[in-house]
């Protein structure tokens, strides 16, 4: 399974407290918000940059600056809730939106929403809560690649192995992030033992 699994303590205790069924909307979003930053240091640890000269209030220096652009995109609605986290780590990061709902029959994405940016160089990472059937996440995927952007990845909070499965035979070049990897998925395609629906707990429509 080609997956970076990010482990750390303070991630795992607020992983924890999200998963408790008791953990309302308000303190899940929190929760959620703060694990995307802590995991954007993982995404972005092999990133490029570039030296830069600046001037200190004391002298001038040659500091860096990442390399290329960057765009964060969230697969509507869930992945609204990881985008807050990640943009306070990159402010100048541009925003991108792609909705897709899963049939609850077939269980298929069906999407219904696109607006990307322009950037096509640009450092791509995708957002979602669940990577469930991973569905959703190839078909996002494949909308930017046609869209012309390579540099992708793929940032979630929690996994199963079915859909890491789906993503690394779709989409091979493309690294996951996940604060979790699950044990499955049940007959209703959701992951154990997971959080529930992860955009009904954001959202609050229980």
């Amino acid at each position: 399974m080609k997956v970076h699994e990010v482990k750390h303590p303070l991630i795992d205790h607020k992983l924890t407290m999200m998963r408790d069924k008791s953990c309302n909307t308000k303190n899940f979003c929190e929760l959620l918000e703060e694990i995307a930053s802590l995991m954007t240091y993982e995404v972005t640890r092999e990133w490029e940059t570039v030296p830069v000269e600046i001037e200190t209030p004391l002298e001038r220096m040659t500091g860096s600056r990442l390399k290329n652009d960057v765009s964060i995109i969230p697969i509507l609605r869930a992945g609204l809730g990881f985008l807050p986290g990640v943009l306070k780590m990159i402010p100048h990061a541009h925003v991108g939106h792609i909705g897709l709902y899963r049939d609850p029959v077939t269980h298929k994405p069906v999407e219904y929403y696109s607006n990307l940016p322009k950037e096509l160089d640009a450092t791509c990472i995708v957002v979602d809560p669940m990577l469930a059937t991973g569905g959703s996440a190839a078909a996002a995927i494949s909308m930017l690649k046609e869209k012309g952007l390579k540099n992708i990845c793929l940032m979630v909070l929690i996994a199963a192995p079915e859909g890491i499965e789906v993503l690394n035979k779709e989409h091979p070049d493309v690294e996951i992030y996940a604060a979790a990897v699950d044990r499955e998925l049940n007959d209703r395609a959701y992951i154990l033992p997971g959080l529930g629906d992860a955009g009904d707990r954001v959202f609050g429509t229980l």
